[in-house]
């Protein structure tokens, strides 16, 4: 492929999600108020419980096989050493420009955690789609993106509620109140479990019983910790019912297919899911207008220092770290799969970031700054690694 090809297939995709955020940013703006901060809850509360997890689920459900699954068994790998990377890199970052402690969460949440499942879901797609794609047949291309960007986001939600969310919650100005909190409970369950065992008479009942206790008590507390409810998230459900689907043979020949069945189904959830995208581009229009509206006490060089760590150092790790495994074999060698794999380092911080600082109530406004600049130059920085990567595949 030639270079100007390989730039019009890279930015294609770009620049539609540059037209549809753009669109989002205008209909959430004062003036217009189409999409204002109420009327955002509502369709992301549609997108979030409906669309995304019926997109998830229909995708995985007609393109992974029991054979394929083990096939991409190095995809959960690679996310979390972009995570581990990142999170080192913003540690460094930390290090060496000095902001203020409350930030520190902030920072490493956002070099580690990439958009794993929104931007992928837009982008490869479409570059199957394109005249000058080096990945084949574009249905063919098309079906098995679907599948890769769907786990991929599947995995992605996953760690970003158990790494990040700890991470954030164990730098932010209330965490002391929270383990604090969690440490009377459990002082309160081993009071309860103790006083009992004082007496003489305590019988198999009885131990049985605290033992239940026990253990519920344990499982409460792991829950609070990790924040269950958010790891087990509508789109990671989906994910588990499309991967069920479509690695049970009985199961997948009752839904999936023109001949099944029970195909209604299974074409019900994906004319659902087929709003997620568009809807979900439209909504990070409206959510980075927020950043030019508000002012924040984060700096310049830290918001750059952000950037070059999260699309410039990262996704150049990120190739050393894939091509090595595809050397190793670790990797089969399909170039499409390939692709996902480098593309996973080169994408901006997740939007799932600024839901969890809202929830501490810690750096909403530094992170509205962070992530409008972060986008805004992922623009360019996503077209120039998209054709890198291309090339480097084809």
């Amino acid at each position: 492929m030639g270079f100007l090809d390989l730039l019009s297939t890279a930015s294609t995709p770009i620049l539609k999600v540059l037209i549809i955020t753009a669109l989002g940013s205008i209909l959430a703006m004062d003036s217009v108020d189409i999409l204002g901060q109420s009327a955002r809850n509502y369709v992301n509360n549609v997108v979030f419980f409906v669309s995304n997890p019926a997109l998830v689920s229909s995708n995985l459900a007609q393109t992974i096989t029991l054979e394929s699954i083990i096939s991409m068994w190095f995809m959960p790998v690679n996310i979390i050493i972009t995570f581990i990377i990142g999170a080192a890199l913003g540690w460094l970052l930390f290090i060496i420009t000095k902001p203020p402690p409350h930030l520190k969460g902030l920072i490493l949440g956002v070099c580690s955690a990439g958009n794993l499942g929104n931007l992928p879901l837009i982008i490869v797609p479409a570059v199957c789609k394109e005249k000058g794609s080096p990945f084949g047949d574009p249905d063919v291309c098309h079906g098995y993106a679907m599948a890769y960007a769907s786990l991929s986001m599947a995995m992605g939600t996953l760690f970003v509620w158990t790494f990040v969310y700890n991470l954030l919650r164990v730098f932010s100005e209330d965490s002391g109140n929270n383990i604090v909190t969690d440490t009377v409970t459990m002082k309160e369950g081993l009071s309860e479990r103790l006083l009992p065992s004082s007496t003489s008479n305590v019988n198999m009942m009885g131990k049985e019983k605290g033992m239940l206790g026990t253990i519920k008590q344990h499982f409460g507390n792991f829950s609070r910790a990790v924040n269950l409810k958010a790891v087990l998230s509508p789109s990671t459900t989906g994910a588990l019912v499309g991967l069920i689907v479509g690695m049970i043979a009985p199961i997948r020949r009752l839904l999936v297919g023109t001949e099944a069945p029970l195909h209604v189904i299974q074409d019900s959830a994906s004319l659902v899911g087929d709003a997620a995208i568009p809807t979900m581009t439209l909504i990070l229009g409206a959510n980075l207008l927020r950043g030019l509206k508000g002012s924040s006490g984060v700096s310049l060089p830290l918001v750059f220092g952000i950037v070059a760590a999260r699309l410039v150092l990262l996704p150049i790790i990120g190739i050393f770290i894939v091509k090595g495994a595809l050397y190793l074999g670790f990797v089969h060698a399909d170039p499409l799969y390939v692709y996902v794999l480098l593309l996973q380092f080169a994408l901006p911080p997740s939007m799932n970031i600024g839901t969890i600082t809202q929830l501490f109530g810690a750096g909403e406004s530094e992170c509205s700054v962070i992530m409008m600049w972060s986008y805004g130059l992922a623009s360019v920085t996503l077209t120039l690694w998209s054709m890198f990567f291309m090339w480097l595949v084809a």
